[in-house]
């Protein structure tokens, strides 16, 4: 099963993200933890890439992908066209210097990082696709 929603590129979309993600998601049993655990990681991998890549205008887009097939990983795609940024190549800043420089931001690539089970990039006809794996157990 195939779940797909476009998003503006406006903050105040992201509630809509949550919603469609809870949604799609609860309708093959998965845990209410774990589905709070994946909103979580994408509403902060797509803000993310609101602020960062396409600086919070409206008129981009991100498109969201959800993949749910029995026996494999649950797949999320966000697709974009903005500045490529691959959290995998990002030096996550030391906790202790977060802490001491009492820094606003810097968890929200670790906290993506433990909540997931894989991620990875692409870059296919001129689109970014960042693809995040997450093995769940479904009860439907």
């Amino acid at each position: 099963m195939k779940y797909s929603f476009s998003i503006g590129c406006k903050l105040e979309n992201l509630k809509d993200l949550r919603a469609f993600i809870r949604e799609s998601l609860g309708k093959h049993g998965v845990t209410e933890v774990q589905v709070s655990e994946i909103v979580l990681a994408l509403d902060e991998m797509c803000s993310n890439l609101m602020i960062h890549a396409h600086h919070c205008n409206p008129k981009d887009f991100l498109e969201i992908n959800i993949v749910i097939a029995p026996g494999t990983p649950l797949i999320f795609e966000i697709i974009d066209d903005g500045t490529l940024f691959d959290i995998n190549q990002f030096s996550e800043p030391e906790l202790n210097n977060l802490i001491h420089d009492k820094r606003k931001g810097g968890l929200g690539i670790r906290l993506v990082k433990s909540i997931m089970d894989k991620i990875e990039y692409t870059h296919q006809s001129g689109r970014n696709i960042c693809r995040l794996q997450k093995t769940v157990t479904l009860t439907s």
